[in-house]
C-alpha cells in the first residue's frame, strides 16, 4: 500500500560478491560493491531516478534494497544483478503498489480515556503469526511481538513509566494500557513487519492517546497517604503538648505551697 516500505532481499552477503546492481524498468537506481568502496542510490546513480530521491536504502551486509514511503509510481519490475569474478546471477521482482487516500495514509486513531481507566490500541490485524510488531511511545520502543514471543519495557525509563501496566494481545497485536495516567498521553506508533524469504513489507499505524484527569483526583493516592501521615504526626505532637501543659499546671501549685511553708 502507498506509504509502506518494502525490502527486496538478495539472499547473499556483499563481502562475497564483487558488485550488486538494482534496476527499475532498465534504469540503474542502486549499486554497492563487495568491499563497500562504492555505494550509490537514486540520483547518485542516475539523474533520471528522481522519483526515488531519498527513498532508497541499501543494506551494507546483503545489498538488499529498501524502498521507503512507496507510492504508485514505484510499481513495476525491479531487476537484481549480482556480478562476481566467477559468475553472474540475478533475480526479478514485480512490485505492485495500491493507492490510498491521503487521509487514509496519514490516519491517526485517537483515544480519550479518564485517568485510572484502561485503553486498548487495536491495529485491526487478524493474523500476525508471521509478523514482527513493535510498539513505540514517543519514538521509544515499549513492546514487541515476534511470533509467539513477546516482551515489553526492556528499557529502564520505560519500566519506570509503564511498570506492570502494559499487556499485549498475541492474536491481534493490540496493546492494552491499564490504570492510565496523564503521563501516558501522547503518540503511539505500531510498526508491522511482514517477512518473506524474498521480501519484507513494513507498515506503520499511529494512535493518539489523551488521558483526562478525573475531577478531585489531582492529588495521587501516594500524596494523600503522605498528607494523612503528616496530619497524624501533627495531631500526635499537639496532643503530647497538651498533655505536657496539663501535667505542668497540675504540679505547679503544689510547688508553690511548699515554698510558702
Amino acid at each position: 500500500m502507498e506509504g509502506d516500505s518494502v525490502t527486496l532481499n538478495t539472499g547473499v552477503e556483499t563481502k562475497k560478491q564483487e558488485d550488486i546492481k538494482w534496476y527499475f524498468s532498465g534504469l540503474l537506481v542502486a549499486q554497492i560493491s563487495g568491499d563497500l568502496s562504492f555505494i550509490c542510490t537514486d540520483v547518485q546513480c542516475n539523474k533520471d531516478a528522481e522519483r526515488f530521491r531519498d527513498r532508497l536504502k541499501l543494506d551494507h551486509q546483503t545489498g538488499s534494497l529498501t524502498i521507503r514511503n512507496i507510492n504508485t509510481t514505484h510499481s513495476g519490475l525491479y531487476e537484481l544483478k549480482i556480478i562476481s569474478s566467477s559468475s553472474d546471477s540475478g533475480n526479478i521482482f514485480n512490485v505492485t503498489v495500491y493507492g490510498v487516500s491521503a487521509a487514509e495514509r496519514d490516519e491517526v486513531k485517537r483515544k480519550t480515556v479518564k485517568e485510572g481507566e484502561s485503553v486498548t490500541l487495536d491495529p485491526g490485524v487478524v493474523d500476525n503469526t508471521s509478523d514482527v510488531m513493535m510498539w513505540y511511545f514517543k519514538d521509544n520502543l515499549i513492546a514487541e511481538i515476534t511470533g509467539d514471543q513477546s516482551k515489553s519495557c526492556t528499557d529502564v525509563q520505560c519500566k519506570e513509566r509503564f511498570r506492570d501496566r502494559l499487556k499485549l494481545d498475541h492474536q491481534t497485536g493490540s496493546l492494552i494500557i491499564t490504570n492510565t495516567r496523564n503521563t501516558d498521553s501522547g503518540e503511539y506508533k505500531l510498526q508491522i513487519i511482514s517477512i518473506n524469504s524474498r521480501f519484507s513489507i513494513t507498515r506503520v499505524k499511529r494512535f493518539s492517546v489523551s488521558v483526562i484527569a478525573v475531577p478531585g483526583s489531582g492529588v495521587s493516592s501516594g500524596a494523600v497517604a503522605g498528607i494523612v501521615v503528616a496530619v497524624l504526626l501533627v495531631f500526635a505532637g499537639v496532643t503530647a503538648a497538651v498533655i505536657y501543659c496539663r501535667q505542668h499546671r497540675t504540679h505547679a501549685p503544689a510547688a508553690q505551697r511548699d515554698d510558702d511553708l
